[in-house]
């Protein structure tokens, strides 16, 4: 038995060993590319002092980006967090849970495929690239590999991952051959094409329903409505969105996404929350509400940077919550609290939400500056932060602490204040580094972003030397590797995405949601009502990078036709996904505090309320005051 149980371990080590070196050269290649990106503006900086600069340079950092979206995709596969819409499967027993997986892997897989293919016929059928050199010596069609590379590799690990068992994850590659041989036959009529739109859509949806990744349902319905109302040949569909998502990385903004992203998980990877705990608690901590002012600054600042107010939750749940504790809140107040502050921070620059609306309202032919939708956001965000707070400081029970009761020394005060300033000196310079070279004029927003990824980089690489003593080779490729892992997933879903949108304005979608509701809502104060309803629901059901790719370019037509600013829009959106975060029963930060804090979902709900009115009112103020938001970019830009 000795024996038996010794050739498993050794079969199992060496079936992982080569598949960990896989993992680790993934994890690294995805490092490379986000430092290759970081460093090329920083070189071009210096090189213009000379005069000088790098041939291909933007070209180059554009196809980083596509490099990065892909192997982020393949790397959120490898560790199931790929974004999807539905978390019904949670609550599906075993032998449901099974079918579910089989229903929403096998439409996965056929869509990978299907993209994999389409890939490989987008690159090798445009000759022209073949004599196009992204750089010398590069050929333009080596980098465009990674579209038909990545995909087949997705496909590869959505089929493994389809189940436990061999047969398991036969049924996909069964089901995508039957799915192929049907989209892929000869029809003599083209109703006998049309015939198979709603068999095809019903699929994706029950898929859907089932759990599959967001970016298959939209690549897998673009395929469809291609296919069957767009008059497209089925092979003809692929190489469209293949093309959509390369034109991607044409977006001169895009290269800023992943930078700042990387600014944030590089700080959020030490000490930082620590070290802003102390010096915020040097300042307010003796006021009444200063571990509610704590509390509240220290989820946004981390929620600015992460862009994900669900990541600061879990990171700083455990940290914040004994001290809101030692103040005398209870559980509820201490969970309603921190429940609330983790979705602050996203109107504040340089979030990372903030440069995927500006990016998607593209879409729409909406030019929106990475400058106007930053200052856009400021004065609704401090709106938010100081209602929070607000409610924070008249929350806390009237107890007689410990340090309200010794007498206050100012030299010690002034000593650790100032103890506290030094050790998160780095922390609090972060800020003023990004928003001085976005808005000082000597930097582009892409150099701006590369800066502000340096210093982070460089706080990083002196903790972990010098503070925390660990191995920099070890930690820093996993660090980057899960800064790409969101910035891949989010990437990616917005890449094929472009392909569904295109279809959209092609059937004239667009239009006709605005002619409708311009013959049945005549008043833009009501439309408004209407949008803030609609996106409170948006915000429990999706998240804040899903909605913003699936939804804006439906809504950023509605909004001009009655007259509403387009980053006035933006703020509006933002904030009303915020208050989804919260609003139940189904907002994802309630889901997120009950596990973190390991309380049912009934007692979080209860504790989140005032939170809910607190941000109603907010949002309220931030759609019917615009002047919040459209004075700071008119008055700085010049614009109005």
């Amino acid at each position: 038995m000795g024996e038996l149980q010794g050739e498993k371990e050794l079969r199992k080590a060496w079936w992982e060993r080569p598949l960990g070196v896989f993992h680790r050269v993934e994890d690294w290649s995805i490092a490379l590319a986000l430092g290759g990106m970081m460093l090329l503006p920083i070189l071009e900086i210096v090189l213009r002092q000379f005069d000088s600069g790098i041939s291909g340079n933007s070209a180059i950092q554009q196809h980083l980006v596509l490099f990065v979206a892909m192997v982020g995709g393949v790397i959120a596969a490898r560790e199931f967090r790929l974004l999807s819409l539905s978390t019904f499967t949670a609550y599906l027993k075993s032998g449901y849970a099974v079918a579910a997986k089989l229903i929403s892997s096998s439409v996965a897989v056929f869509v990978t495929m299907a993209l994999a293919a389409g890939s490989w016929r987008y690159v090798f059928n445009d000759f022209s690239d073949y004599e196009t050199e992204l750089f010398p010596g590069f050929p333009l069609w080596w980098a465009k590999l990674i579209l038909p590379v990545g995909f087949g590799l997705l496909a590869l690990r959505l089929t493994w991952q389809s189940g436990g068992r061999w047969w398991m994850r036969l049924i996909p590659l069964a089901v995508s051959v039957g799915l192929f041989f049907t989209a892929f036959h000869e029809f003599e009529e083209y109703e006998a094409v049309e015939s198979f739109v709603w068999p095809f859509l019903i699929l994706v949806l029950l898929a859907t329903v089932a759990g599959t990744p967001i970016f298959v349902t939209l690549s897998g319905a673009a395929m469809v409505l291609f296919w069957g109302w767009g008059h497209y040949y089925a092979d003809e569909v692929g190489p469209i969105l293949a093309l959509n998502l390369y034109d991607l990385v044409k977006s001169p903004m895009l290269v800023t996404l992943p930078l700042f992203t990387m600014a944030g998980y590089l700080l959020a990877q030490g000490q930082s929350s620590q070290r802003l705990i102390r010096l915020i608690n040097a300042l307010f901590g003796r006021t009444r509400g200063g571990p509610a002012i704590v509390t509240v600054l220290v989820c946004t600042f981390f929620t600015v940077f992460t862009g994900a107010s669900g990541v600061t939750i879990l990171a700083l749940g455990g940290l914040l919550m004994p001290v809101l504790k030692a103040a005398g809140y209870d559980d509820r107040r201490s969970i309603g609290l921190l429940t609330g502050a983790g979705s602050l921070g996203v109107l504040f620059p340089p979030c990372l939400p903030l440069i995927l609306y500006s990016v998607v309202a593209s879409t729409a032919r909406v030019s929106i500056s990475l400058e106007q939708i930053f200052l856009g956001g400021l004065l609704p965000g401090l709106l938010l932060l100081l209602l929070t707070i607000g409610y924070g400081v008249l929350r806390q029970p009237k107890v007689e602490l410990a340090e309200e009761r010794s007498e206050f020394d100012f030299g010690n005060w002034v000593a650790e204040l100032g103890r506290a300033a030094w050790g998160a000196m780095g922390e609090m310079l972060l800020p003023v580094v990004a928003l001085f070279a976005l808005f000082s004029g000597y930097a582009t927003p892409v150099e701006a972003a590369s800066v502000s990824a340096l210093y982070a980089t460089i706080l990083y690489l002196v903790e972990a030397k010098w503070i925390r003593k660990v191995s920099i080779a070890k930690e820093l490729p996993g660090v980057l590797a899960e800064c790409g892992l969101l910035v891949g997933g989010v990437l990616l879903i917005l890449g094929v995405a472009f392909g569904f949108t295109n279809y959209l304005v092609t059937a004239m979608v667009p239009d006709s949601l605005v002619n409708w509701a311009t013959a049945n809502i005549e008043s833009p104060l009501v439309f408004l009502l209407l949008l803030n309803i609609f996106l409170i629901l948006v915000g429990c059901l999706m998240d804040i990078f899903s909605a913003i790719i699936v939804i804006v370019p439906l809504i950023v037509p509605l909004g001009l036709a009655f007259g509403i600013d387009p980053v006035h829009l933006g703020i509006i959106f933002l904030a009303n996904l915020q208050l989804g975060y919260i609003t139940p029963p189904i907002g994802m930060n309630l889901f997120l505090a009950s596990y973190r804090f390991e309380k049912p979902m009934s007692m979080v709900i209860r504790a989140a309320l005032p939170m809910l009115v607190v941000f109603a009112i907010g949002v309220l103020l931030i759609t019917y005051v615009p002047a919040m938001t459209t004075w700071l970019p008119g008055w700085v830009l010049g614009d109005g």
